[in-house]
């Protein structure tokens, strides 16, 4: 038996499905019942009929998905994928914030602990965060963990005031306008899709700005060719799947994230012999930070 037909026998066996993020291994991708972004995998979290759901993904995922299925049990391949920039926000400083802006919302990206969205007031992704901060009542935003998407949003909401938090993700922060212009040469004919947790001066190069998702239907819907991809390569496989005549090329050679490509096939299939990976969320935990995720599915209709 290959590992494949493994997986999908214990996934019968366990009454389970598979959730992945674009960013994981192509083979994971390629065995997951679902694949997309953090707000896409959000949810569909909610509507699963299975009782067990196999997130491969970074902690803060498997996180939400248990957060908003706390009946069901919710495994990570590896434990011990967990995302750098989720933790990059102190609740002292949330607080002090609270208490020197009135009017405010805290606005957090979903690509944190769930200890940050107990104290925040609505959850976002890259994908839905400029609606949802245009639709808060509130002037003042304090957006947290991640200050590059945050900046990115407060250029495109000038109406609101945004307090910064010093957080980012590797990823993106890495990538810089002289690569992206070195790309650019290389493929002049090419469009530049970025992901806007990279910093301002590389978004000023892009010919669209989007989340994963946002890029992969950009590209999909474009009669253009060629596109410098600009975020985590492991959308590549979707972005070739999808579009087996357009070429994709990356921006750099720096933009692969060591915990997502933790998840392989071989944890996939060990976690669901073993029930091992459980994630586990306190009943306060859950509550608190219920509260700003489900405001978010609200707002993001």
């Amino acid at each position: 038996m290959t590992l494949v037909e493994e997986i999908k026998q214990l996934k019968k066996e366990k009454n389970a499905v598979i959730l992945a993020h674009y960013y994981v291994n192509d083979d994971v991708q390629a065995i997951a019942d679902y694949v997309g972004d953090s707000y896409y995998l959000a949810k569909v979290a909610v509507d699963l009929k299975e009782s067990t759901i196999v997130f491969a993904g970074v902690q803060f995922m498997g996180e939400s998905a248990k957060i908003l299925n706390p009946e069901k049990t919710v495994l990570l391949p590896d434990a011990k994928a967990d995302c750098p920039m989720a933790h990059m926000a102190q609740i002292e400083r949330i607080e002090e914030v609270r208490k020197e802006y009135d009017d405010l919302a805290v606005v957090c990206y979903i690509n944190s602990t769930a200890e940050l969205k107990m104290h925040s007031d609505v959850c976002v992704t890259s994908a839905n965060a400029m609606k949802i901060v245009k639709a808060l009542p509130n002037k003042n935003i304090f957006f947290i963990p991640d200050e590059n998407l945050g900046r990115y949003i407060a250029s495109k909401v000038p109406e609101k005031n945004f307090i910064f938090n010093d957080g980012y993700c590797h990823v993106h922060k890495a990538v810089t306008a002289d690569m992206i212009k070195r790309a650019k040469e290389s493929h002049p004919d090419a469009q530049v899709l970025i992901h806007p947790e990279c910093t301002l001066d590389v978004l000023e190069l892009a010919d669209y700005i989007g989340s994963t998702s946002g890029i992969i239907d950009y590209a999909t819907k474009s009669d253009k060719k060629k596109f410098i991809i600009s975020t985590e390569l492991g959308v590549l496989y979707q972005l070739k799947k999808n579009n087996p005549e357009k070429e994709f090329y990356a921006a750099g050679s720096v933009q692969i994230c060591p915990n997502m490509k933790k998840v392989t096939l071989e944890k996939v299939r060990d976690c669901l012999r073993d029930t091992s990976g459980v994630v586990e969320v306190s009943e306060e935990k859950r509550e608190k930070s219920l509260v700003p995720l489900k405001r978010m599915l609200e707002l993001a209709k």
